[in-house]
């Protein structure tokens, strides 16, 4: 992976909306369907005879693969600060699951599979995409219940699997490929996360990563896992659970996450409070989390995401960060919000990216 940062969006491509008639709308919402994963519930597939679930499932399958393709080709066509994506966790509805399970294993869908995946993973490697996933809540490896347990390896496999058919599968996060999840629950917290990790295949460990977040597991809490598993820093989740501070990259933790990565650029996520939630914004002030807490915003309002990331100061604030970790912007505006803050950090000039 080549060393310069890199930020992008995350799982799903939105169109810029062109102006005025019914016919470019229109065409704006095809381009949309061609860009972005699909997928279907197990209850639909339930539901169908065998010979229309196999349909639907391969007619999905073909659909994503060729999505998927297209997605990495546009974020490969952008500048090189731009190329960095989050998958959708949908590219094979129904995977692991008894229903869908047999058809994926029929050898010709199997092909289909292998072979999409495989031209998707060239194909990001060879424009300098980096790649991740970031499955569900239930991705999880620390909790009381065995089942819960179960299926939380089972969707971190799945998630190894798909990139191991895409070329990612050899040695510790290979093009700075990852699977971000959080750590589950409090009880029995980071000893349990320790004593499941070594049920994950191989494959799944040299790919995982943990996040801090808002509600379960903060970054202090989660550093004593840097021995075991790259963190994953969380600023905008940082700044709520610590009630506004802003991490700087001088910070002792930042150096204790570089060492997790053993050597891979670390990644990051941002985010920002959203647009309109109080009065006269200021985009140049970063947000003042005690006084917007006084003023009787409620943690949860300040937790929920922007649309585009619209606080210059913020943005200036990941700018700095750039100098160590890429970035998977979580706005809700996806790339549009992502090509906005890479607009933004080109124009007032990025730092030099620290050797690694």
């Amino acid at each position: 992976m080549r060393d310069e940062a890199r930020l992008g969006f995350c799982c799903k491509f939105i169109p810029e909306e062109p102006p005025g008639t019914h016919a470019t709308l229109k065409a704006a919402k095809a381009a949309a369907l061609a860009m972005n994963l699909t997928s279907a519930t197990m209850a639909h597939l339930t539901k169908l005879a065998p010979a229309a679930r196999r349909e639907k499932i391969a007619g999905i399958v073909l659909h994503n693969l060729a999505a998927l393709e297209r997605q990495i080709a546009w974020v490969g066509a952008r500048p090189p600060l731009e190329r960095l994506l989050r998958i959708a966790s949908s590219v094979l509805p129904g995977y692991t699951h008894p229903i869908a399970a047999p058809i994926y294993a029929e050898p010709e869908l199997a092909r289909i599979v292998e072979d999409g995946l495989a031209r998707a993973g060239a194909g990001a490697r060879e424009r300098g995409v980096r790649l991740s996933f970031h499955p569900g809540p239930f991705c999880l490896l620390a909790s009381r219940n065995p089942a819960a347990i179960a299926n939380g390896i089972d969707e971190l496999e799945y998630h190894a699997r798909i990139f191991e058919m895409m070329g990612y599968g050899g040695g510790w996060h290979p093009h700075g490929a990852h699977i971000n999840i959080h750590l589950g629950a409090r009880d029995p917290g980071l000893a349990g996360f320790r004593e499941t990790l070594p049920r994950v295949s191989r494959v799944g460990r040299d790919l995982i990563t943990i996040e801090n977040d808002d509600f379960g597991f903060d970054l202090d809490e989660l550093l004593p896992l840097a021995d075991i598993v790259p963190l994953v820093l969380d600023l905008h989740h940082h700044w709520v659970r610590s009630e506004g501070q802003y991490i700087e990259p001088d910070d002792p933790r930042i150096a204790v996450i570089r060492t997790s990565w053993r050597g891979v650029r670390p990644i990051a996520h941002v985010s920002v409070s959203r647009e309109g939630l109080w009065p006269d914004q200021d985009p140049d002030a970063l947000p003042d989390f005690p006084a917007l807490r006084a003023a009787g915003i409620s943690g949860r309002d300040l937790a929920a995401h922007s649309d585009l990331m619209w606080n210059r100061a913020v943005n200036d604030f990941v700018a700095r960060h750039l100098a160590w970790a890429d970035f998977e912007i979580e706005a809700k505006a996806k790339n549009i919000a992502s090509v906005g803050i890479a607009d933004h950090v080109r124009a007032a000039g990025r730092p030099a990216i620290a050797a690694e």
